[in-house]
């Protein structure tokens, strides 16, 4: 069974947890109005996709 020989010190512990970190999620602009919308999804804004209306806008 593996077992540390020595104790890892709080240090070297927190540098290799330092790399855990979230990334923002990429948005691109709608071709259609122009609003921030994630990739490869319908357009929450005016229901684009591809350039079809998908969902109808409310």
């Amino acid at each position: 069974m593996a077992v540390p020989k020595r104790k890892m010190s709080k240090a070297r512990r927190d540098k290799r947890r330092a790399n855990w970190k979230l990334t923002a999620p990429g948005f691109i602009e709608c071709p259609q109005c122009h609003q921030p919308k994630m990739p490869h999804r319908v357009c929450p804004e005016c229901g684009n996709y591809k350039g079809k209306v998908v969902v109808a806008a409310e």
